[in-house]
């Protein structure tokens, strides 16, 4: 069978490589899935293809959040068949090997495909609510409104919270506004802060999710942060930034700079499977999501700028890149074979 592929053969050089597909012999908990819908993670994907991602080498193919059908099974003891439509952490390829051991869900029958890649997104914003305090009436500020960003401002308020959403974007403000997250600002320093305090009667917010992996937005946020508050560190941290350390520490330890706990949310520090230690994991977390996608709890449909054919592929990540008004949450269609969306 014929294979198609999305490498990053090089720092910003994206090329779709056709090739003849054979597989060992599946393993008794291997999977052959065909995809259907993968979803772009703009941040992680971006920061790989720009070459400065230690862990991700080049040639290689991206991607980790796929819907997709199974198309042969191994012999294992397991649950899933032929015919089968899951939600797995897939890589843009049009066929893939998988284990069954992993995040590999059935895709309930009444969920929209297209939404189902960014369970993925929504698991990672997840953790910042899993780690945090936040509670009914509480205010939760959140920097930084892209794909987790946004996910994160709404599951925080359907966790009880009044959210404030920043991001400097316009589109993307107007994204969490069409995803229901009604109280947003243009994150500008000079009336932030005002703004926030205002809103809050002067004490700041209880939680700050930070999303947007820019160390100096983190370090400013601090100050929105109420005394015995909290900041999340979402987003990962990237590039550098020269500011004094001690007055940083000091908003974490000395009372009248708030004794502010810093707590880190990468996913990762939960469990595949939950476990007698720990309720909480990865597939709990992607089934609750489920569960809000199918409610209309978790909206999905704004956050969907394009879907693209995989022979797009270059222009997906040069809009990812350049025009991030305009390209946000983009979908690669394996079923355009050849063709191109419009």
């Amino acid at each position: 069978m014929q294979n198609k592929r999305v490498v990053f053969t090089g720092p910003w050089q994206v090329e779709l490589i056709e090739e003849e597909y054979t597989h060992q012999p599946l393993s008794s908990e291997e999977v052959l899935v065909k995809k259907i819908y993968t979803l772009i993670s703009p941040g992680t994907e971006l920061a790989c293809l720009s070459g400065n991602e230690f862990w991700f080498s080049m040639p290689q193919t991206p991607g980790y959040a796929a819907v997709s059908e199974i198309v042969e099974v191994g012999n294992g003891q397991h649950s899933f068949e032929k015919g089968d439509i899951v939600f797995h952490y897939g890589d843009h390829s049009k066929y893939q090997v998988v284990s069954t051991r992993g995040i590999f869900l059935k895709v309930p029958e009444n969920l929209d495909l297209k939404w189902v890649p960014f369970t993925r997104m929504a698991t990672i914003a997840a953790t910042s609510i899993r780690v945090s305090d936040i509670e009914l009436g509480d205010f939760v500020s959140v920097t930084g409104l892209g794909l987790v960003g946004n996910m994160a401002a709404q599951l925080a308020q359907l966790q009880g919270a009044h959210v404030i959403a920043i991001d400097l974007s316009p589109e993307r403000k107007k994204n969490a506004e069409r995803c229901g997250i009604t109280d947003t600002h243009n994150g500008d320093k000079n009336s932030l802060k005002q703004y926030v305090m205002k809103k809050t009667g002067g004490v700041g917010v209880s939680t700050h999710i930070e999303a947007t992996g820019v160390p100096q937005v983190g370090v400013n946020s601090l100050e929105l942060i109420s005394k015995l508050g909290e900041i999340i560190f979402l987003g990962s941290p990237r590039g550098e930034y020269n500011t004094n350390v001690t007055d940083i520490l000091n908003y974490c330890h000395l009372f009248d700079n708030g004794c502010i706990t810093f707590k880190g949310a990468h996913e990762w520090r939960y469990p595949v499977e939950a476990n007698t230690h720990l309720k909480h994991s990865l597939a709990r977390n992607s089934k609750i999501i489920f569960e809000l996608m199918i409610q209309n709890k978790l909206h999905v449909e704004p956050l969907i700028s394009h879907v693209m054919a995989p022979e797009q592929a270059a222009e997906a990540y040069e809009g990812l890149r350049n025009n991030k008004e305009q390209f946000f949450g983009i979908l690669f269609d394996w079923s355009m074979e050849g063709q191109k969306h419009d």
